[in-house]
C-alpha cells in the first residue's frame, strides 16, 4: 500500500505524527519587546494546529539575544520566563498536532543596523553584489565562543522541552552559523573546525550530540540541512549526503532538505549557479537521492502548493512534506485537501530584476498575511509586492530601533 500524505508516521524515538504534512518554518518577526511569544503569534500556531498540519516547526528562535537574524524575533536563553513558551506550546498541540523549536545563530547573516555580535567560522563577509553594505564582516570565532554556541544551543533544547515542545530543529541551512562551518565558501579555518568536511561538520556533530545527551530520549531532535549551497564552490550535494550518514550514526528524527543562503536564496525557488530548481518541491530531486542512501526519515520543503506535489514527495520515499508559504496563505489547507484534494494552496512570486530585492519583498509579502493570521484576520490572497516591501522595511526600522533601545548596554 502506498503511503497517503494523511498515514500516520512514527519517529526513530516512538512519537507519532498524524500525518505527513508539516508546518514548515518561516521567519515571523511577531515576537513581543522583551523577544517572547505574544498573542499574534499564539493566535497564528493556533490557526495551524486546527488547519490539519501533523507537525508545526515554529519559525527560528535565536539561542542568543545579542545575534539576530532580524528585530522582533523570538528569543529562548538560560533566564528567560517560560509561560508565554508554554502557551504557545499547548495552543500549538490542539488537534493532535505535534510541535517542535527551531533554533538557531545567524553567524554572520546579522543585519549591521541591528549590531551585535557577528560571528563565523571565518571572516567572510557576506556577497549580496550592491546590498553587500547591509551586513558587517564578521569576526572569526575562537574557541571560547564555540564553546558558547553548543552550550546555548542545548540550554535552549532543554528549556524547549521545559516548555512543553516534543522536539526541537537544529538549523544548519540557510547560510546561517552552522552552514557558515559546513560551506569551504566560508570556512577557511586550518584548525579542527575547518578544512576536511568531517572538520567542517564537527560544530554541527557537537551541538547534535550536546543537544540529544542533555533532552530526554523521547524529545525529538531534527536538522534542517541545505541540499546544497547553490553556489559554485559551496557546499554540495555529496558533502549533504556524507552529513546526513554523520547525523544517522546519532539516532536523529529528522533531516529537513532545503538550500541556499541570503547570497543564493534557493528557498524561494533561485539558485546562483545556473542550476534549475522544480516550480514546486524545489529540492526533491536531492532529497530522494539522499533518501536511498540512508534509513533516516527525510523530510523536504520548497514551493509544495499542491496535493499531486505533496504525494509524490511520499510516494518517492520522502518521509514528509514540509510546507511554509502556502500556509501563510491558506493555513488550513491540509484541512481543505482532505475534502478536495484539487484546492490550490497560494505561493507570492516576486520577479524583479533586483535579485534581493525580489528575495525580500517576497519574504515581506509572507510575512504580511502571518500579521493578519496573527491579528485575526484571513489572508489577503492579492497584495502588492511593492506595498508590502516598503511596509515590511518601516516596520524593521521601528523594531530595530525598539531592539537597539533596548539593548544599547550590550551592542557595539
Amino acid at each position: 500500500m502506498t503511503s497517503s500524505i494523511f498515514t500516520p508516521f512514527t519517529l526513530p524515538n516512538g512519537q507519532v505524527l498524524k500525518n505527513r504534512l508539516v508546518k514548515a518554518a518561516m521567519e515571523e518577526n511577531l515576537a513581543t519587546s522583551e523577544h517572547l511569544p505574544g498573542n499574534a503569534l499564539k493566535r497564528l500556531y493556533k490557526s495551524w494546529a486546527d488547519g490539519g498540519v501533523g507537525l508545526i516547526i515554529t519559525g527560528n528562535v535565536m539561542i542568543d539575544h545579542l545575534a539576530m537574524t532580524g528585530p522582533g524575533g523570538v528569543v529562548l536563553e538560560q533566564d528567560t520566563d517560560l509561560t508565554s513558551f508554554i502557551d504557545l506550546a499547548t495552543l500549538s498541540k490542539a488537534n493532535a498536532t505535534k510541535v517542535w523549536m527551531q533554533i538557531n545563530h545567524p553567524g554572520r547573516q546579522v543585519f549591521k543596523k541591528m549590531g551585535g555580535k557577528v560571528l563565523s567560522p571565518s571572516d567572510v563577509a557576506l556577497n549580496m553584489g550592491k546590498h553587500s553594505s547591509l551586513f558587517s564582516t564578521p569576526k572569526p570565532m575562537d574557541e571560547s565562543e564555540i564553546k558558547d554556541v553548543i552550550q546555548r544551543f542545548t540550554i535552549t533544547a532543554t528549556r524547549a522541552e521545559q516548555a512543553g515542545f516534543d522536539g526541537v530543529e537544529i538549523h544548519a541551512a540557510h547560510g546561517y552559523l552552522l552552514a557558515q562551518f559546513l560551506s569551504p565558501l566560508t570556512n577557511k579555518r586550518q584548525d579542527k573546525w575547518g578544512g576536511s568536511l568531517e572538520n567542517r561538520a564537527r560544530l554541527l556533530i557537537d551541538v547534535v550530540k550536546s543537544v540529544k545527551a542533555a533532552c530526554s530520549a523521547s524529545f525529538a531532535v531534527a536538522v534542517k540541512l541545505n541540499s546544497a549551497d547553490f553556489q559554485r564552490g559551496g557546499f554540495d550535494i555529496a558533502d549533504a549526503e556524507q552529513v546526513v550518514k554523520m547525523l544517522a550514526e546519532l539516532n536523529i528524527d529528522v533531516v529537513e532538505l532545503s538550500g541556499g543562503s541570503y547570497e543564493a536564496p534557493a528557498m524561494q525557488g533561485r539558485s546562483a549557479d545556473d542550476r534549475t530548481l522544480a516550480r514546486e518541491a524545489y529540492f526533491l530531486e536531492f532529497a530522494t537521492k539522499i533518501a536511498r542512501t540512508v534509513s533516516l526519515p527525510i523530510m523536504t520543503t520548497g514551493g509544495v502548493r499542491r496535493y499531486e506535489v505533496a504525494k509524490q514527495v511520499v510516494d518517492s520515499g520522502v518521509e514528509l512534506v514540509g510546507m511554509a508559504s502556502s500556509l501563510a496563505l491558506t493555513p488550513d489547507l491540509p484541512n481543505q485537501w482532505k475534502n478536495d484534494p484539487t484546492v490550490l494552496g497560494h505561493i507570492p512570486v516576486v520577479n524583479w530584476k533586483d535579485k534581493t530585492l525580489s528575495g525580500l519583498a517576497t519574504m515581506a509579502m509572507v510575512k504580511q498575511q502571518l500579521r493578519r493570521i496573527g491579528a485575526g484576520k484571513s489572508p489577503q490572497l492579492s497584495a502588492s509586492p511593492l506595498w508590502a516591501l516598503i511596509t515590511d522595511q518601516v516596520r524593521g526600522v521601528k523594531l530595530t530601533k525598539r531592539y537597539k533601545r533596548q539593548h544599547k548596554h550590550e551592542i557595539s
